[in-house]
C-alpha cells in the first residue's frame, strides 16, 4: 500500500508540475504579448505534445503488458509439456502474484525444467553408449528404451541397473573366458596341438578384450575345452596303458633296473612325444619278447599261478587251462597265455573284495588251528615269558571274530550269487561248504587226538599196574609231602579192585585242558577218592584214562604194594 501511495503522490506531483509549467508558459506569453489565438494554438501544441508523449508511454507499457501476458501463456504451455515429459506435477503458483512476478516465476520454472530435461537426455545418451558397448561385447540386444522421449527417473534407474547387470555378466564371463583360455592353452601344450580353426586362433592368439563374450562363444569354449581334456585323458590313458605294458614286459623279460630307470626318466608325462617314445619302447620290447618266447611264457605262468592262488582255483580249474602245460613255445601259445592272464586279472579285480575276505578267513583259520595245536601241547605250561596268556587272548579273540567274519562273507557271497546267478566257489566248492568242512575236519581231528591219548594212557596205566613204575615228579612243582614219612599204604587185591571199580582217582596235581572258549587254565590240587570234574568242550579230562569202568591215574599207585 505504501508503494501505491508513493505512486499516487508522484502522479499528483506530475499534475501540479504540468499545471505549473502551463502557468509559466501563459505568463511568458503574456509578457511577450502573444495574442490569444496564438496562445490557444501554442497551448494546443503543448497539450498535443504532452498527450502524444503520454500516449507513447502508455502504448509502451501496454506493449510490455501484452508481452508479459504472452510470455506467461507461452511459459505455461511449455511448462505443462515439460512436466508431462519429465513426469512431474504441474506447476502451481502460490497466492495471486502480479503479471510480472507470475511471468518471472514461470520463466524460472521453465528454465529449471529445460535443464532437467537436458540432463536426462544426456544421461540417457551416455547410458545408451555404454549399453551399446556392452551389448557388442556380450552379443546381446540393446536395452529397449524410447530415445525420442524424455526418460523418467524410474526409467533411468532401471537402465542403470540393467547396465550394472551387464557389467557383472561381462566380468563373470570374462573371468570364465580367461580360466577356460588358460586351460585350453595348457591342454594344447600338453597335446602339442596347434590351433587349426579360426575360433581356436581367436581364443589363443587374439587380444582378450576383443573376444566376444557371448553365451554361444562361452559354450563353444567349454565344448572345445571338454574335447581337449577328453583327448588329454585318452592320451594319458594310452600312455598309462603303454607304461603298464612296458612294466609287464620288463618283468617278463627281466630287463635290468638301470635300463628301466633310463626309460622311465625320459617317458614322463603324456605329451605326444612321450606317447611316441613309449610306443617305440613297447615295439622294442615286443620284438624282444618274440625273441625270448620261452622266458616270457614262463614268466606269465608264474603270474598265472599267483592269480590261481589268489582266486582259490581248484586243481581241476587249473588243469582246465591246457596251454599252461604245453612245452611247444609258439606265438600262439604266448597269445593264449596273454589272454588268460588278462582274463584272470580282470576276474580278480572284479571279485577282489570277496577274495580278500576269504584270504583273511584263511589266515585267521590257520592261526586258530595253530593256537589249538599249542593248547593241546602240555609243554606250554613251562612258559615263563607271558606268551601263554597272549596266545589264550588271541585264541579267544579268534573264536569270536571267525564266526562274525564267516557271517559277513556269507552275506556278501549270497548277494554276489544273486547278482551273477552262479555259485561262488573256493578250491572247487562253495565257500560256506568249504568252511563247514574245515570246522568238521577240525572236530574230527580233535576227537581222533583225544582217542589216541586215551588209548595211550590206558596202555601206560595197564603196564604200571602190572609191573609198577617210578613216580613221575614234575621238575619244579611237587605234590604235598606224606604225613608220615616211611609209611606205606597197603592194599590187598580186594580193596584195590573195589576202589578201582567204584571211585575215580586223579593225580595230586592235574592241569585241566583249555576249553575252546579261551578261558584261563586252572591249576587244581586233587587227592585220590575225589570225583573227576569235566573239562574241555566234550566234558572229558584228557589227563585221565578209563579202566574197567573207572578212571585211574598213574600217580594213584605211588607207594602201593600189589
Amino acid at each position: 500500500m505504501s508503494a501505491m501511495r508513493r505512486s499516487d503522490v508522484l502522479a499528483e506531483e506530475s499534475v501540479l508540475c504540468h499545471q505549473k509549467a502551463l502557468a509559466q508558459l501563459r505568463e511568458i506569453w503574456e509578457l511577450i504579448g502573444i495574442p490569444e489565438d496564438q496562445r490557444l494554438q501554442r497551448t494546443e501544441v503543448v497539450k498535443k505534445h504532452i498527450k502524444d508523449l503520454l500516449d507513447m508511454m502508455i502504448a509502451e507499457e501496454q506493449n510490455l503488458k501484452e508481452r508479459l501476458l504472452k510470455s506467461i501463456s507461452f511459459c505455461q504451455k511449455e511448462l505443462t509439456t515439460l512436466c508431462s515429459e519429465l513426469g512431474v506435477e504441474p506447476f502451481q503458483e502460490e497466492g495471486e502474484p502480479t503479471i510480472l512476478q507470475l511471468e518471472k516465476d514461470l520463466r524460472t520454472q521453465v528454465e529449471l525444467m529445460r535443464k532437467q530435461k537436458k540432463e536426462r537426455k544426456q544421461e540417457m545418451k551416455l547410458l545408451q553408449e555404454q549399453d551399446q558397448e556392452l551389448c557388442e561385447i556380450l552379443c546381446v540386444t540393446p536395452y529397449d528404451i524410447d530415445s525420442t522421449s524424455v526418460p523418467s527417473l524410474e526409467e533411468l534407474n532401471q537402465f542403470r541397473q540393467h547396465l550394472a547387470t551387464l557389467r557383472e555378466t561381462k566380468a563373470s564371463r570374462r573371468e570364465e573366458f580367461v580360466n577356460i583360455k588358460r586351460q585350453i592353452i595348457l591342454c594344447m601344450e600338453e597335446l602339442d596341438h596347434t590351433p587349426d580353426t579360426s575360433f581356436e586362433r581367436d581364443v589363443v592368439c587374439e587380444d582378450e578384450d576383443a573376444f566376444c563374450l557371448s553365451l554361444e562363444n562361452i559354450a563353444t569354449l567349454q565344448k572345445l575345452l571338454r574335447q581337449l581334456e577328453m583327448q588329454k585323458s585318452q592320451n594319458e590313458a594310452v600312455c598309462e596303458g603303454l607304461r603298464a605294458h612296458i612294466r609287464e614286459l620288463w618283468d617278463r623279460l627281466q630287463i635290468p633296473a638301470e635300463e628301466r630307470q633310463a626309460v622311465a626318466l625320459v617317458a614322463t608325462g603324456s605329451k605326444a612325444k612321450v606317447r611316441k617314445a613309449l610306443q617305440l619302447e613297447v615295439n622294442r620290447l615286443e620284438e624282444l619278447k618274440m625273441q625270448n618266447m620261452k622266458k616270457v611264457v614262463d614268466a606269465i605262468r608264474v603270474e598265472l599261478a599267483q592269480y590261481w592262488d589268489q582266486c582259490f582255483y581248484s586243481q581241476e580249474q587249473r588243469q582246465a587251462f591246457t596251454p599252461y602245460y604245453d612245452e611247444e613255445y609258439t606265438e600262439n601259445l604266448l597269445q593264449l597265455h596273454d589272454a588268460e592272464i588278462v582274463r584272470l586279472r580282470n576276474y580278480y579285480e572284479v571279485h577282489k573284495e570277496l577274495f580278500e575276505g576269504v584270504q583273511k578267513w584263511e589266515e585267521s583259520w590257520r592261526l586258530f588251528l595253530e593256537f589249538e595245536r599249542k593248547a593241546s601241547d602240555p609243554s606250554r605250561f613251562t612258559n615263563r615269558g607271558g606268551n601263554l596268556l597272549k596266545e589264550e587272548k588271541q585264541r579267544a579273540r579268534l573264536q569270536k571274530t571267525l564266526p562274525k567274519l564267516e557271517e559277513e562273507l556269507k552275506a556278501q557271497i549270497e548277494k554276489w550269487e544273486q547278482e551273477h546267478s552262479k555259485a561262488f566257489v573256493v578250491n572247487g566248492q562253495k565257500f560256506m561248504e568249504y568252511v563247514t568242512e574245515q570246522w568238521e575236519m577240525h572236530r574230527l581231528e580233535k576227537e581222533r587226538a583225544k582217542q589216541e591219548r586215551q588209548l595211550k594212557n590206558k596202555k601206560e596205566t595197564e603196564t604200571e599196574m602190572l609191573y609198577g613204575s617210578a613216580p613221575r615228579t614234575p621238575n619244579k612243582r611237587r605234590g604235598p609231602a606224606p604225613t608220615k614219612p616211611g609209611k606205606v599204604l597197603k592194599l590187598n587185591t580186594t580193596t584195590m579192585s573195589n576202589a578201582t571199580a567204584n571211585s575215580s582217582i586223579r593225580p595230586v596235581f592235574a592241569v585241566s585242558r583249555l576249553p575252546p572258549s579261551g578261558s584261563k587254565p586252572v591249576l587244581t590240587s586233587t587227592y585220590s577218592g575225589k570225583n573227576t570234574p569235566h573239562a574241555g568242550r566234550h566234558g572229558a579230562n584228557k589227563e585221565n584214562l578209563e579202566l574197567n569202568g573207572s578212571i585211574l591215574s598213574a600217580r594213584t599207585f605211588k607207594g602201593l604194594q600189589i
